[in-house]
């Protein structure tokens, strides 16, 4: 089955001694799933997976999936730094009950694309578990559309790509090469500025920082296209996008994020990047910057999420509030 809806790339929470604070870990993706999130991705950038030992995102995985069970799906990130590490942690993943694990194109070293379709066939032929292709260009070697299709159609383990590049037509391009043959195939956008878009065209779901955030926000806008509901859509995306926009244009990624979450009263401690005073300042402005767009967002946000009591209801309330948004940006924009 394909992989549909939102699924959160988690920051991982530090404590004041440097480690994975794995109470706060579980605490935090409690939130999140109580805030409707389809699904987590730990072990992803927002994640900082380069800033951990093999060890540790090993243990990260194990504790997320034994706490969070059958409640939401599990897409691990699993790229390690050479094909045989990358097989292993797949298969450690696998064993621990994961949906699936997202792999990034070898990164540091520049592949042309016969070595990148032949590094994840690789994996893919060794593996027993799904496999999602990550294309990131910013970070790793571009995954192009003929490789995703050579992949999609040799190889049944790979069933879906994550793709960060934020290129509608790239993503549309993919999907008329690949759906025809693989309709199960799930394509996932990484780039919050374009998350409606990309639903729209055909993407099965997203993979969005934003969602660590403000997950009643981004569940909003899947629900509203899966509805066929694309002006709601569109609207909330424009309330989407100035808190994007301040997050990661934070230069110390996934700091923004971080700053973000500690908004909205998670405070998931300092990244293992060394700041300096002076970034430390900046970040700080940042967040003055995020209190500012969220305060204006806090008054209908409780009132988008799901409502497991009461499913009719919370329905109810959230198509109000949303048309309520609507007509609050509909009237801004004409000004």
């Amino acid at each position: 089955m394909a992989m549909d809806g939102i699924y959160t790339p988690n920051i991982t929470p530090i404590d004041a001694q440097g480690r994975v604070d794995e109470d706060k870990l579980c605490a935090y993706v409690d939130w999140l799933i109580e805030r409707g999130v389809h699904g987590l991705y730990p072990n992803g950038s927002t994640g900082e997976f380069t800033r951990f030992t093999a060890q540790e995102r090993r243990r990260i995985i194990e504790v997320l999936t034994q706490h969070v069970g059958d409640r939401v799906p599990i897409l691990a990130g699993a790229a390690e730094a050479n094909v045989r590490e990358t097989i292993d942690a797949c298969n450690t993943y696998g064993a621990l009950g994961c949906r699936a694990v997202a792999i990034v194109a070898p990164f540091y070293y520049k592949l042309g694309q016969e070595a990148v379709y032949q590094y994840f066939k690789e994996i893919a032929d060794h593996v027993s578990v799904d496999v999602t292709l990550y294309n990131i260009p910013l970070f790793a070697s571009p995954i192009e559309v003929s490789t995703v299709r050579r992949l999609a159609l040799d190889c049944p383990r790979v069933v879906g790509i994550k793709d960060s590049s934020g290129d509608i037509p790239h993503m549309m391009r993919m999907i008329a090469a690949v759906r025809p043959q693989r309709p199960e195939f799930s394509f996932l956008t990484g780039w919050d500025a374009a998350l409606a878009p990309m639903l729209m065209i055909g993407c099965n779901g997203g993979t969005n920082a934003t969602s660590g955030v403000v997950p009643e926000l981004t569940r909003a806008i899947y629900e509203a296209c899966t509805r066929g509901q694309w002006d709601r859509a569109m609207q909330l995306q424009y309330r989407l996008l100035p808190l994007f926009d301040a997050m990661i244009s934070q230069p110390e990624f996934p700091e923004g994020f971080r700053r973000g979450a500690l908004t909205r009263g998670w405070d998931l401690g300092r990244s293992r990047q060394p700041l300096s005073p002076e970034q430390i300042a900046t970040a700080q402005k940042t967040q003055e910057q995020l209190a500012q767009i969220l305060s204006e967002l806090s008054e209908w946000l409780p009132d988008i999420q799901p409502s497991s009591s009461n499913q009719a209801s919370g329905t109810q309330a959230s198509d109000e509030f949303i048309e309520k948004i609507v007509r609050e940006v509909m009237q801004q924009l004409r000004q």
